[in-house]
This record gives C-alpha cells, sequence and structure tokens, in this order.
C-alpha cells in the first residue's frame, strides 16, 4: 500500500520534511490539529492540555499495549488559525531530547490541502535514531486516521 505522506531526509542532515495531500479544506486540516476530540481520536493518545495560542502550551498521555503511560509535551511559538504552528515536541523519559517543529497548512482548493512539516532533531543521531523506528508507518497510518476521522465532519 502506498503511503500518502511523504518523508524527505537527507543524509548528514538533523532535519526532515514531511508532506501529506488531504482530501479536506483547509480550515478542517487545521481544526484535527487544535481541537482535543479530534486530536484524541486520530492520534491515539489523550490530550491532558491543548492551548492553541502563542506561548500556550500541550501535553498528551499515551498508553502502549502493555499499560505502560507514555507523555509527550511541547511549547508552542507561533500560532496562525489555518496558516501555521510553530512548536517544540519532547518525549518524556527518552534520550532524544527537544525537537523543533514547523507546520505549514496550505489551501490547494476548496476540498483539498496541505501540511508541510519540517522538523529539526537536536542531532544527526537522533534524528537517523529516530527514523530507524516505524517512524513513516506510524506517521502514515496517523494521517490515514486522520483523514478519515475528519472526512465525518464535512
Amino acid at each position: 500500500m502506498e503511503q500518502k505522506t511523504k518523508i524527505d531526509a537527507q543524509n548528514g542532515k538533523q532535519e526532515i520534511h514531511i508532506t501529506r495531500t488531504f482530501d479536506l479544506p483547509v480550515e478542517l486540516l487545521f481544526k484535527a490539529y487544535v481541537e482535543p476530540e479530534i486530536v484524541e481520536q486520530w492520534m491515539g493518545t489523550k490530550v491532558l492540555k491543548l492551548e492553541c495560542r502563542k506561548h500556550g502550551g500541550y501535553q498528551f498521555e499515551t498508553t502502549d499495549p502493555r499499560g505502560n503511560k507514555h507523555g509527550f509535551n511541547g511549547v508552542i511559538h507561533e500560532f496562525t488559525p489555518d496558516q501555521h504552528i510553530t512548536r517544540t515536541f519532547e518525549m518524556e523519559n527518552t534520550p532524544f531530547g527537544v525537537q523543533l517543529e514547523y507546520l505549514q497548512f496550505e489551501k490547494l482548493s476548496d476540498d483539498t490541502s496541505k501540511l508541510t512539516m519540517h522538523v529539526i532533531y537536536p542531532s544527526v543521531e537522533v534524528r537517523d535514531q529516530i527514523l530507524a523506528m516505524p517512524f513513516a508507518q506510524g506517521i502514515n497510518m496517523a494521517h490515514n486516521r486522520l483523514q478519515q476521522i475528519v472526512n465525518q465532519l464535512k
């Protein structure tokens, strides 16, 4: 099955670029990132905090199949509705450190939009460790769920 979310990771760089075109208006795609009820559905996580504004923050918690809880959080540095979010992302209790994420939401037509993510990691080694995990498969699955769940809101 083709992966619709594309990941560009150039050797020797501590960043990746992620792109995905959705069959959703840009307003609904953006809503999927800022409405706690929708985030919980497509990410499969519990939203403990989601302050969608400049200097806001978020805190999510997920439970693995063995019942272990894992947290992740960040600070929102820039927030322009339906256009972009700049935020940090940290997986708690891991050696990965904090990453910086630039999310761009682009209207392609009344019914389609594009998400572009530019993610910068603390080092090339950390980026490579993340990519060695089932990262591409996971983000594709999450974006497929996002498309499916938000389609119901149209």
